[in-house]
């Protein structure tokens, strides 16, 4: 029987003797109903023995009975809501240490601070991407619907470098700030980038002043979700197709999906021309644009531009195709 079971069992065994013992007393002892629910009490509890005798043998076999079961009933009344406390705190504790187990174990993750509108949706895309993450947030409401998504949390504050560290950022490959204001995302940004100068850093800013110090304090990218989603309302009303073309090519999950792929020294792709590579031909993907390493890009490339060490390829293409590609780059570099 459950502990919750076995305390409603109790509270409705102790209000039938109660009642029992009440009517017993009032109309066999003769009492006014009153004092006959006041002794009822006293005696269940055993806090009032001795202040009221009773005169007949009914009566008295009422108060031993009464006694007796009471005791008992109050017993495990007492019992059911001890484990069921012991219980709860048990099953937190260990679930905060399979938690940190599971934070103990990640490795090239993403930290996203906050989880409320903006972050859930982070998290979303992360999660069918199926690239690592945890989530830090003090937030009980915003973490119990982390929790039910299976998402790792932290809770605590993330201006606070301690809880940082414990989200493992010096393993980290990267962080997202989605705070509340703008003052605590460049607080964010600053800690995480002293604490980890090879962190990847994307974080939120609402004004054009916030921007600029989130960038002076760390931030690899800026993103102003307002300004964002103005611009693609407009652009949804200019160029509706494009937009929708777009947003097939960079939904997880889709068939068309837009990727990066960084080309190492090891790579086999590093000297070749992109006709040479037979990524188009191999792999029936489109090579959108070629990122250099000291950030020029080049949009549409021709058949004869060099792929070096240190590119990022954007490509465009069916998803089965990217991840072929992927791990065809993976296995070169291993």
């Amino acid at each position: 029987m459950g502990g919750m079971r076995r305390i409603r069992y109790s509270l409705a065994g102790l209000a039938i003797i109660l009642a029992g013992s009440s009517l017993v007393f009032h109309f066999v002892e003769g009492r006014g109903f009153f004092t006959s629910l006041y002794f009822a009490v006293t005696t269940l509890t055993t806090t009032g023995l001795g202040d009221v005798i009773p005169r007949t043998a009914a009566g008295r076999v009422t108060t031993v009975l009464t006694l007796i079961i009471g005791v008992v009933l109050i017993g495990l009344l007492v019992g059911s809501v001890t484990e069921i406390l012991v219980e709860g705190q048990v099953r937190r504790i260990l679930g905060r240490k399979k938690l940190e187990k599971k934070i103990a174990a990640l490795s090239g993750h993403y930290i996203v601070c906050g989880f409320g509108r903006i972050g859930a949706v982070v998290c979303r895309e992360l999660h069918e991407s199926g690239v690592p993450f945890m989530v830090i947030e003090h937030d009980a409401e915003a973490l119990a619907k982390a929790d039910e998504e299976g998402y790792i949390y932290l809770r605590g504050d993330a201006t606070d470098d301690d809880i940082l560290v414990r989200a493992g950022i010096l393993r980290a490959r990267g962080l997202v700030s989605v705070l509340a204001t703008d003052a605590d995302n460049v607080y964010v940004t600053m800690s995480a980038r002293d604490l980890n100068r090879r962190l990847l850093i994307v974080a939120r800013g609402e004004t054009e002043r916030t921007m600029r110090k989130l960038s002076r304090a760390g931030a690899n990218k800026v993103i102003s979700p307002g300004e964002i989603g103005g611009m693609r309302m407009a652009h949804a009303i200019l160029r509706p197709n494009v937009i929708d073309f777009i947003e097939a090519a960079t939904r997880s999950g889709t068939e068309i999906d837009m990727e990066e792929v960084k080309i190492t020294g090891s790579s086999p792709l590093a000297g070749r021309t992109l006709l040479d590579s037979g990524i188009r031909r191999d792999f029936g993907l489109i090579i959108v644009a070629i990122r250099k390493p000291d950030g020029r890009m080049t949009f549409n490339p021709s058949s004869e531009a060099e792929i070096e060490a240190g590119d990022v390829l954007i490509t465009m293409g069916p998803a089965a195709n990217q991840k072929r590609l992927a791990e065809a780059c993976r296995r070169a570099a291993e």
